[in-house]
């Protein structure tokens, strides 16, 4: 199953991932792996990934976890993140991101993503509400 949720979601990845460069990896009900270029593009001056940038990494593997948890029909969206920054990613090198479920409820889905370097070192930690929004607002 993890192979074809990895492969519909890539499919259709939302603008913002597109934007990104996000290479989904791997989708699961309980995992999402994805990787990002720190490109020119979403760096800052200083030749380093810029945190809004890995911020929005954290946010879009989140919310694809929670789609992958939710019933047809329902959206979500994020009502409040916290972020936890380590260490830079150099330009140039590529950021790993794996987001697992702390809270799986009807209402609202917590998701943490650990965000590291091509080092392997940790350098940013973020943890995410989502919340479930029904049709109909059932």
């Amino acid at each position: 199953m993890s192979a074809d949720l990895t492969t519909l979601f890539a499919d259709r990845m939302v603008p913002m991932g597109r934007t990104l460069g996000l290479e989904l990896v791997d989708v699961d009900p309980d995992r999402v792996v994805a990787r990002v270029e720190a490109r020119d593009e979403l760096c800052t001056s200083s030749e380093a990934m810029h945190g809004g940038a890995i911020m929005a990494v954290a946010d879009t593997l989140g919310a694809i976890g929670t789609v992958a948890n939710m019933p047809r029909g329902a959206r979500t969206t994020t009502i409040e993140s916290k972020t936890n920054f380590f260490r830079a990613v150099p330009a140039g090198t590529t950021l790993t991101a794996e987001s697992t479920p702390l809270h799986k409820g009807r209402t609202t889905q917590v998701w943490q993503t650990r965000l590291t370097g091509e080092n392997g070192k940790l350098a940013a930690l973020v943890t995410q509400t989502q919340m479930v929004l029904y049709p109909n607002g059932k």
